[in-house]
């Protein structure tokens, strides 16, 4: 078999697992932790927001124009596919499985390179970041897929 990466991730963690046959246990080589994705908006922002006065009533709060959560996991996200890309240059890998929580997967699909896109025979959406590696095997195929 070629040599499998399994990701699983959500916004504050990856993870990489590995397996030598389509049919074997996963294991573990890498896991990443991304604190600022599980803090709450109060705490990323340092102060709050500036007021402005109106002429014509009463004053209002300013609006961030991002979310602050959003752009620490979209941060993630970029360091995440910056990560693969650097492994997949030195033939770490060879294909590709993602297993991220929806909206994860959205925003790393956005940021992964079309040679690794191409290097992704599975995709699932589901946050298994927090199982044991012999759970989240449960949840792929009994038999991974390759490319050929």
């Amino acid at each position: 078999m070629k040599l499998t990466w399994i990701l699983v991730a959500d916004g504050a963690r990856a993870r990489i697992f590995t397996t030598d046959t389509p049919s074997s246990p996963l294991e573990e080589i890498e896991d990443f932790s991304h604190t600022e994705g599980r803090l709450h908006d109060r705490d990323i922002t340092s102060d709050l927001p500036g007021r402005i006065k109106s002429a014509s009533a009463g004053g209002h709060a300013l609006e961030q124009a991002t979310d602050p959560k959003q752009h620490e996991t979209d941060n993630f996200a970029h360091l995440i596919a910056h990560y693969l890309e650097d492994a997949y240059n030195v033939n770490r890998f060879e294909q590709l499985l993602l297993v991220a929580a929806p909206s994860f997967l959205g925003l790393l699909r956005k940021h992964l390179s079309e040679p690794i896109k191409q290097r992704v025979c599975l995709e699932l959406d589901k946050d298994l970041t927090m199982m044991n590696a012999t759970s989240i095997r449960q949840h792929l195929p009994q038999f991974l897929p390759h490319i050929s």
